[in-house]
């Protein structure tokens, strides 16, 4: 299969048309006199020129934005007041107006009295917890905070607060109550303790998360909320536009390339203490055996210069001197878990988040072998597609399985959120010998079709892919194809998550020749629509499932149709394909899955337990009396009960690592745990038996002859 490079470099050319036809963006004038403001007119600039569907910045989406912006800063209307929503309400219709005069106005206002009110909350939550609540007392809290309005006083705020706190005390009471019923009363050692003791420990636990909590507020500064402002308005245009900080830019490039350089490890931040809560494996500190989960990292120091004391850092700022290039050294004073205090010098290094890869297993069912491709995301290095990406991984997972003897393949894209639309070709021209994958259409250009084109194929058996309602974007149009063509039965939720859009990346610096405001970030903009090869848009449809199972997700509001503002669905014409046609009983297996599926008896309990979340998710008040919130726990856990049978499935499927990664089990000591954790899981995984079902059912005719070699 052809790598189809075009498609990156297409992107990047309609972006830079949608600037170039109306001005040089670089050689435009950019006015502003601070950062923020700069912030304001570049993205305002870059959406205009830039967005898929550009919609008027009037009276309308100005009430929008206040809206978006309220609720982003107050959801759950715990801090402002109604006087403030009231004067707030003044620029309601404004704010279109003050973001085209860059007038920071209506922002100043709220950043300024949210500071305040969290002050105001802040110094009274310790006087509320240091009294005992009384749980005897009938009353409810409601968590329908879209129908509740904003306090009325600061009286009526502190009784929503003492509300709030009775009910988290309440949880950790109950907790405690059920550890203190569990112990073992003939131990020598064991006190029972007093309700009155166990009410006055769960105040104190909810007070010390209480202080986590405002510890991480307190470290937010004035450019966060902006972010907040910023991104109140570009999610007007759809759901997936949003501004990166640089910091955010960073997370984003990680999180689609799976890797990054530093020390490998995860830190948390608590009590003004840095500490390591998982050391990643392959790292530097895996590898060298110096840290351990639990250590409290307190000065960072760099190859050149003096030691920096973290401490009092934000946990965002602390990571930044942290980390570093590959190569470099960086010189870490630790207090370790024992006490004992240590300066430990690590070699920074490239470190993989092995978790965001494709893996696979063979699966075994009497004398017949499957494969099973588990692929969390489309990744991708944006600098370089020569780097590890989810094509090569999958292309060379099918290789391994081939190897195997395998005689079906399942590709498991449930909750894959999406990535990068070149690895979907890619990898969709792994099954197909050649043809169109996916349209693409932008504001600009005529429609796009992206292609294979090489006439081979890698695996040319039996598939089945699996979805949910958190398979979206590029698993749709993964899925979508393989549909359109016929090459796969695709089995799952009734649609997809029904996201259609393809977004890209805009550094807000290349607009600038220079600027002394350092990096701007980036903004992620909508550029594009993908279409189904046969003209449908998966955009709020989703990818339909030949086979429909039920699972969690059923009734509840999961989806782009759920999202705030999302573009509609429309239709292109469709393209010139031919259908894979190997299957001699493609329809009648799809029939004979259903029906099984229908009279499963543990699909069954997954659809009525899929309804009974639903109905718990309506109901809105908790009761804050003790007796009547364990009736409801107790209650709630004998209905559940019932679903235990879902939970203790055994599908009698045997997993096992493929012959071409059990070297790496010598290699990497906690492989083998990591492959067995995984394969308990799939044990009771009932869609994959399912999905081997449908395997064992197909017969592959004319496509059965030995598949050509690829490099």
């Amino acid at each position: 299969m052809k790598k189809n490079a075009s498609y990156l470099i297409f992107a990047v050319a309609v972006v830079l048309y949608l600037f170039t036809a109306t001005t040089n963006p670089i050689e435009k004038e950019f006015v502003s006199n601070d950062k923020d403001r700069l912030l304001i007119e570049l993205i305002s600039h870059v959406i205009q020129r830039g967005h898929y569907d550009v919609k008027s910045l009037n009276d309308d989406m100005s009430e929008q934005i206040f809206h978006t912006y309220l609720e982003s800063l107050d959801g759950q209307k715990r801090y402002f007041l109604q006087s403030d929503y009231r004067e707030f309400s003044k620029y309601m219709y404004q704010i279109d107006d003050q973001i085209r005069k860059l007038d920071l106005t209506f922002f100043d206002l709220t950043y300024k009295r949210l500071v305040l009110r969290m002050s105001e909350v802040e110094s009274m939550y310790s006087s509320i917890l240091s009294r005992p609540f009384d749980f005897d007392k009938e009353e409810e809290f409601d968590t329908d905070y879209n129908e509740q309005i904003y306090p009325l006083s600061q009286k009526s705020r502190s009784e929503k607060w003492r509300k709030q706190l009775k009910l988290s005390t309440l949880s950790v009471l109950y907790d405690k109550v059920q550890e203190e019923e569990n112990n073992d009363e003939t131990t020598p050692a064991y006190l029972s303790s007093s309700w009155m003791d166990l009410e006055a420990e769960a105040r104190t636990t909810t007070r010390e998360n209480m202080e986590d909590f405002f510890d991480l507020m307190n470290e937010l500064k004035r450019k966060d909320w902006f972010d907040v402002y910023i991104n109140s308005f570009v999610l007007q245009f759809d759901p997936h536009t949003n501004y990166f900080n640089p910091d955010d830019k960073d997370r984003f490039d990680m999180s689609m390339s799976g890797k990054f350089e530093g020390i490998g490890a995860r830190l948390s931040k608590r009590n003004q203490a840095i500490k390591v809560v998982d050391i990643i494996v392959g790292g530097p500190l895996w590898r060298d055996q110096l840290m351990e989960v639990g250590d409290e990292i307190q000065l960072v120091r760099q190859e050149d210069g003096d030691a920096v004391d973290i401490r009092a850092m934000r946990l965002d700022d602390a990571i930044k001197l942290i980390k570093g290039p590959k190569g470099s050294m960086v010189y870490l004073t630790v207090k370790k878990v024992d006490g004992n205090i240590e300066t430990i010098p690590v070699k920074r290094d490239l470190v993989v988040l092995e978790e965001s890869y494709a893996r696979s297993t063979v699966i075994n069912r009497q004398d017949q072998k499957y494969g099973l491709i588990h692929l969390p995301k489309f990744y991708v290095d944006f600098k370089s597609y020569k780097e590890r990406n989810a094509a090569h991984d999958v292309e060379q997972e099918v290789i391994n399985l081939k190897e195997a003897g395998v005689g079906g393949l399942i590709i498991d894209l449930r909750n894959n959120g999406g990535g990068s639309l070149q690895t979907v070709v890619d990898i969709a021209g792994l099954f197909i010998d050649e043809g169109p994958i996916v349209q693409v259409k932008s504001t600009v250009s005529k429609t796009e079709v992206l292609r294979d084109r090489d006439g081979k194929t890698l695996w040319n058996g039996p598939m089945v892919i699996l979805v949910n309602e958190l398979s979206a974007s590029a698993s749709e149009i993964l899925a979508a194809a393989m549909q359109d063509y016929e090459r796969a039965i695709v089995i799952g939720s009734e649609q997809t998550f029904g996201k259609g859009t393809v977004q890209n990346v805009v550094d807000l610096n290349r607009f600038l020749s220079n600027s002394t405001y350092g990096n701007l970030g980036a903004l992620k903009i909508t550029t594009d629509k993908f279409y189904r090869i046969n003209g449908g848009s998966t955009q709020l449809e989703g990818v339909k499932s030949d086979v429909i199972t039920p699972d969690r997700y059923r009734y509840v509001d999961v989806g782009e149709r759920d999202e705030d503002n999302p573009m509609r669905w429309d239709r292109i014409s469709p393209l010139v394909y031919t259908k894979w046609n190997g299957y001699l009983n493609y329809d009648d297996v799809i029939d004979k899955s259903q029906d099984r599926v229908n009279d499963h008896p543990i699909f069954n309990l997954v659809d009525q337990d899929a309804k009974w979340i639903e109905q718990r998710q309506n109901d809105n008040t908790i009761a804050l009396n003790y007796q009547e919130y364990v009736s409801k726990i107790e209650s709630d856990r004998a209905y559940a009960d019932q679903f235990d049978a879902v939970e203790e499935y055994d599908n009698n499927l045997d997993f096992t690592i493929s012959p071409a990664d059990q070297k790496r089990i010598s290699e990497d000591d906690i492989f083998l745990e990591k492959r067995e954790r995984w394969f308990s899981n799939l044990s009771k995984d009932f869609y994959v038996e399912e999905a081997v079902n449908i395997l064992q059912d197909l017969k592959v005719g004319i496509y059965q002859q030995e598949p050509l070699a690829r490099k």
